[in-house]
């Protein structure tokens, strides 16, 4: 071909009708070239558009199940799609750079926000396409899938319970959850009431390309920002997963890393880690080296992540889906409340998404998250009916809001943890968390605005700016004296992701200016010629020096929490100011809702819905 070329400067035309060429045998490569040839006058000029494609309609998991990806649906099964995607792609290819333009011109156009700023929120979706992105078009495996399951008898189960015209009738069932029928016809129930249009197939990421986890729950908690302001379908359609997952228990054993301790992989009431890794959605938990089932934030991330995107989107129809899953995950917290003040304690090991970060008692963190997830749940519930949960929410909230304060705010920010360690007063940067999602969702603050502020301030001061003058995001952990919290690997870092959601929890509180500059170092650091070189491939944090940890990862698309903040949506702006703390009002059950809450919490699930699912 090249000789080709170098002779006569293009092809014979003849080529074009040879028709496809025989698949290559193992070890043979072929290759292929296209050229094209135009006129063009004096001082013209020409365009010239060239598209590559190619079909790769199933993918294959680890333990054998295969599923057609999500394009099958619109182009078919066969690998000779591609002919009629590089068709499609030179036909409409102008039309998608305009309505690419239509989005981001008023970004880009935008003279109140800093340039940096535009251009680094466009590149971090890269991770969307480059994050080991698998779409499919249902849950329901190819013909060919090998599936090299093995099969625990009754180590997976669910509760079922159904209804019908008559009243109430209740089934209670275990079952092994690969169980093929038992599986695909459970899981569409659950999601029946998800319409033709609404309907998106399955979407998996990876936690990172190092990480190895798909949909990492806890991570997904910063990245959904940027699906729910972009693909919004998609971003319900992951937290009905992890809805459908709560509800579920694997009881196959896994040891843990961390303690060398067996536990079951999956408890039924736990939101999990993630999806899973060698055969997603039936066999989750891939992450082992803590017992998540024990983590305290996975479960009030759900709580706000599915108040949140209701709120945003408006949508009753998953609200009212997945309200039994909300109920489920609160009531499972309360095992750790172990004092009964209504507030949940850490139990002395990294339990939450600061995996080597030892906490004791009441955390920043996590006791911030569950006032935040109590809140939530509690205004969801208004939403949906369920006044009587609503009240029992808004009872934890005052009483565990009081504690937190109590033993946490010490006069300008909320002290790490309330044990007695060398870093029980370190200044956290991600200790908002919780309040981050109460401006995102349209709630009422948890805090008084002096607080918030106090404490914001302060992480701007120490957490950022004694870090080379701000030029590299929040460390994760600083001593009030301000030196750098060196107590473990993860308290001395600088995560990207975490350093965006602390600029969006200061943009909501009206501090542009520290917002901007705490999230310029990320891009300083990261993307900027002057940086460390990591552009396209952001990774989880670096440390002061720069050494980096986990490239191409998940967490930094929270960036979209900044443009979140920047720009609600109108569903959240619009949305009735009710302050929970105030206005929830008991109303009597009719006799049939008596009759379903008695039958869920006979059967350990939730309170105000009947439903039917499995894992």
């Amino acid at each position: 071909m090249w000789g080709k070329m170098v002779q006569d400067g293009h092809f014979d035309r003849e080529n074009f009708s040879k028709g496809p060429s025989m698949p290559s045998s193992l070890g043979e490569t072929y290759c292929a070239a296209v050229s094209a040839s135009a006129w063009v006058e004096p001082h013209g000029k020409c365009t010239v558009a060239f598209a590559v494609s190619w079909s790769s309609p199933q993918v294959r998991f680890m333990k054998g199940m295969s599923y057609y990806r999500r394009y099958t649906r619109f182009y078919g099964i066969s690998e000779r799609a591609a002919v009629d995607l590089v068709h499609h792609s030179l036909t409409n290819y102008k039309l998608w750079e305009e309505e690419i333009e239509k989005w981001q011109n008023p970004i880009l156009n935008d003279d109140k926000l800093p340039e940096w700023y535009k251009f680094t929120l466009f590149n971090e979706l890269y991770f969307l396409v480059a994050g080991g992105t698998v779409w499919i078009d249902s849950g329901i495996p190819s013909s060919d899938s090998v599936s090299t399951r093995t099969r625990p008898s009754k180590e997976v189960k669910v509760t079922k319970v159904k209804s019908n015209k008559n009243g109430v009738q209740v089934e209670k069932a275990a079952y092994n959850g690969y169980g093929e029928d038992n599986h695909f016809s459970s899981s569409d129930k659950f999601s029946g009431s998800v319409s033709d249009s609404d309907d998106v197939g399955r979407f998996l990421y990876l936690e990172g390309v190092e990480y190895i986890m798909w949909c990492t729950y806890d991570v997904h908690f910063y990245a959904s920002f940027a699906l729910l302001a972009l693909f919004p379908k998609i971003e319900l359609s992951i937290q009905r997963e992890f809805a459908k997952a709560v509800l579920c228990e694997d009881g196959r054993k896994v040891k843990f890393l961390a303690d060398g301790n067996w536990g079951i992989r999956k408890a039924r009431g736990a939101i999990p880690h993630d999806l899973g890794m060698h055969d997603p959605w039936h066999e989750m938990n891939a992450y082992n080296i803590h017992d998540t089932s024990r983590w305290k934030d996975l479960n009030p991330k759900f709580v706000l992540q599915v108040y949140r995107d209701f709120a945003a989107t408006g949508d009753f129809s998953f609200a009212t889906d997945v309200w039994p899953s909300v109920c489920a995950a609160i009531e499972y917290m309360d095992q750790f409340d172990r004092d009964n003040d209504c507030l949940i304690e850490n139990d002395g090991f990294p339990d939450q998404t600061y995996d080597t970060w030892t906490v004791h008692g009441i955390s920043a963190y996590c006791g911030g998250l569950w006032l935040a997830a109590l809140q939530a749940a509690a205004a969801m519930a208004m939403h949906v009916g369920d006044y009587a949960f609503a009240e029992k929410c808004k009872g934890k909230l005052i009483k565990a809001k009081t504690v937190y304060e109590e033993k946490l705010w010490n006069g300008s920010y909320f002290n790490y943890d309330s044990g007695s360690s060398s870093n029980s007063k370190s200044i956290q940067a991600d200790q908002l968390a919780g309040q981050w999602y109460m401006a995102s969702s349209g709630l009422p603050d948890l805090f008084d605005g002096v607080k918030i502020k106090s404490t914001l301030q302060k992480i701007y001061d120490f957490n950022v700016m004694k870090v080379r003058g701000g030029r590299m995001g929040a460390v994760n952990g600083m001593h009030p004296n301000g030196k750098v919290d060196e107590t473990c690997m993860q308290s001395r870092e600088i995560w990207t992701g975490v350093t965006y959601g602390v600029a969006a929890t200061m943009l909501h509180a009206g501090m542009e200016e520290q917002a901007f500059t705490t999230a310029e170092g990320i891009f300083t650091a990261g993307w900027s010629e002057d940086g460390f070189g990591y552009a396209f491939q952001t990774p989880e944090g670096w440390t002061i020096d720069g050494h980096f940890r986990s490239l191409i990862y998940m967490r930094p698309l929270s960036i979209w929490g900044m443009q979140w903040a920047l720009s609600m949506p109108k569903t959240v702006l619009d949305a009735p100011k009710i302050n929970i703390m105030d206005r929830i009002q008991v109303t009597p059950y009719t006799p049939q809702e008596t009759c379903v809450r008695k039958i869920a919490e006979k059967a350990k699930c939730c309170n105000s819905r009947i439903f039917s699912c499995t894992c």
